[in-house]
């Protein structure tokens, strides 16, 4: 893990930008306050183009949260009420009219 001044960072930027490229956590500092750190990207990481810049924006901002299931999945299924006490209501429903 390295540590850069903002100031120098501004003028090598290359440089810690290929080192975190390489796999190293730089940590970018302000008068000796740690302000941001500059991290390898994640394996699974693609460039993001159209919409989904929008939607990497709103996870980056905290107000969209991603989805936990694979793309084209179904949503999980839990019905609201079992099966037997909808029919039963239904039956009842029937008999009151």
């Amino acid at each position: 893990m390295r540590s850069v001044d903002l100031e120098i960072l501004k003028s090598r930027l290359a440089e810690y930008i290929r080192s975190a490229a390489a796999g190293e956590i730089v940590l970018v500092t302000d008068r000796d306050r740690v302000v941001a750190e500059i991290v390898p990207p994640q394996p699974d990481r693609t460039a993001l183009h159209g919409e989904d810049d929008f939607i990497a924006q709103g996870v980056r901002e905290g107000w969209l949260t991603p989805a936990t299931a694979p793309p084209g999945a179904p949503p999980p299924r839990k019905p609201a009420v079992p099966f037997d006490e909808l029919m039963a209501d239904l039956e009842r429903e029937r008999e009151a009219r």
